[in-house]
Order: C-alpha cells, then sequence, then structure tokens
C-alpha cells in the first residue's frame, strides 16, 4: 500500500450503504449505540461545530442531503451545510472551498461513485480536501457509493452476477484518500466477493476491503482499520495469490486464481493495512 511520508492526521469513515439513520430522543435504534455508526462520526470529530455533507453522487441531491442534516442535527451537530455541486464548474466556486475549509467533518452520501469522481477528480477542491485529510483532524465519511469513490483503484461498473467473466468489471481512479485499497460496499447482501477477486486478479499489490450494509471501517493514520457496526468487513488479500489466469485468457472467458487470504472481520476487530 502506497502511503505519504507522514501519516495522516485525519481519519476516514468508509460505510458500506443502509447505515442507521435513525434516532430517538438522542439514542439509536440499535440494542448497543455503538453500533450507530453516524454517532461513531459525530464523536470522532475534533469539534461539533460544522458538518458538510456532500450528495454529488446521488441522483437526488437535495433528498440525499436532507436525510443527512436531520440525523446530524438530532446528534447534536451546530452546524450542517451542503455542498451540492453538480458540475465541474461549481467546484471552482470561492464558497464551495469556504465550506471545505471550516468543516470538522464531511460526508459523502451514496449514489453513483463515477459522478462524483467526474466531478471532484482534479479540482482544486479536492486538492484541499486532501490537503486537509493529511494535515488535520479533519473526519471524511463515505457512504455506498461515497465510500467506493475514497480509494484508487476504484470500481465504478460490473455486475455481481458475471464478476468471474474477464473484463465485465471496471475499475478508474477514485477521490485517492487511500491507494492500492479496492472498496466494495453492501458486499454481503449483493454477493461482491467475485468481481471483488477480478480486481485482485489484475492489481495482486492491491487490498480488496468489501464492506457489508451498515458496517464501517474507521481508518486511522492512513492505514490502521476499525470495524464499526452490525455486518462483516471482508478482506480480500492477493498478495501471495498463485494460478492467476487473467492476463492469458480472452474477455469474456472466466478467470482463475487461486491462495487468495480472506479475512472476516466484526465490529470492534482491528486491522493494520501493509505498507
Amino acid at each position: 500500500m502506497t502511503i505519504h511520508s507522514s501519516a495522516p492526521k485525519g481519519r476516514l469513515l468508509a460505510i458500506g450503504g443502509h447505515e442507521q439513520r435513525q434516532t430517538n430522543n438522542g439514542s439509536t435504534d440499535s440494542e448497543q449505540s455503538a453500533d450507530f455508526i453516524l454517532e461513531r462520526f459525530v464523536r470522532e470529530l475534533p469539534a461539533k461545530e460544522t458538518v458538510v455533507v456532500v450528495p454529488t453522487a446521488s441522483e437526488e441531491p437535495e433528498e440525499a442531503a436532507q436525510e443527512y442534516v436531520k440525523v446530524f442535527a438530532e446528534l447534536g451537530i451546530k452546524n450542517i451545510e451542503v455542498l451540492d455541486i453538480r458540475t465541474r464548474e461549481e467546484t471552482k466556486n470561492p464558497e464551495a472551498l469556504a465550506m471545505i475549509n471550516r468543516a470538522d467533518g464531511i460526508m459523502f452520501t451514496g449514489g453513483d461513485q463515477l459522478r462524483l469522481t467526474t466531478i471532484f477528480g482534479g479540482t482544486d477542491l479536492l486538492k484541499r480536501i486532501a490537503e486537509r485529510y493529511q494535515q488535520e483532524p479533519i473526519v471524511i465519511a463515505g457512504t455506498s457509493a461515497g465510500a467506493a469513490a475514497m480509494s484508487t483503484p476504484m470500481i465504478y461498473q460490473g455486475r455481481n452476477d458475471a464478476g468471474f467473466v474477464k473484463d465485465e468489471i471496471h475499475i478508474t481512479t477514485g477521490l485517492q484518500l487511500m491507494r492500492d485499497v479496492a472498496i466494495d460496499t453492501h458486499f454481503v447482501a449483493r454477493g461482491r466477493i467475485v468481481r471483488m477477486a477480478q480486481i485482485i486478479a489484475t492489481n495482486p499489490g492491491c487490498l480488496g476491503l468489501g464492506l457489508e450494509e451498515d458496517t464501517a471501517v474507521l481508518v486511522t493514520k492512513g492505514r490502521e482499520l476499525e470495524v464499526i457496526g452490525n455486518g462483516l468487513v471482508v478482506l480480500v488479500d492477493g498478495h501471495d495469490c498463485t494460478g492467476n489466469t487473467i492476463a492469458v485468457i480472452k474477455p469474456g472467458e472466466v478467470f482463475s486464481i487461486r491462495d487468495l487470504r480472506l479475512h472476516l472481520l466484526a465490529k470492534g476487530q482491528c486491522y493494520t493495512l501493509p505498507v
């Protein structure tokens, strides 16, 4: 895994989608409030002053943003702002940069990760987000597409039932807050283990991070993972794989790979990403 010469001071919270968003007088619907991922997001903030919600990935950004505005208000955030950016030109708005600069936390909603990266990729706004993550104790969260976009490589297309077929899975550059890590979401519910295996077959030096729904990993220092929530995190490690046929078969054929290592981690479990 590639990391900066110094560990990031910020934290990432990658969520597998469908996380609980309901509160009841400040408590969660879960039997244990520790399972409430968004509450943990708030607890990790350096201050409870300002959270910026970014609904760019969503087809219905206003509706997506308001769900998070409501829950963060119930969790005690004093100032919740919505950065509703829909074009690359809008990333150049000085107020967009000002919002990022005053944020204690940033929340990327779900939707389509390719929409998010085609709008934010290579912009000064994304560079500023990355700078703050590297230099300051900001917390950056993403759910579903917002989580998948955090890493490079980023999965942006691929049917779950065709993951075993060469060239059916497509990847590109993500927001690059993490490198050499491929994040996939809704992982168990949508049966995405095989498509992750193909990503690892094409990138054996990359680690696959499969997040189940209502489950997340908190990333500190760029590589220390802690599992949060009610489901599993599946780590797929291909560093010592053998029998990988992905480079020799033709497109449309079924690939083989052996000796993948799997780790199944529940809440409270920790894992250190390789350097």
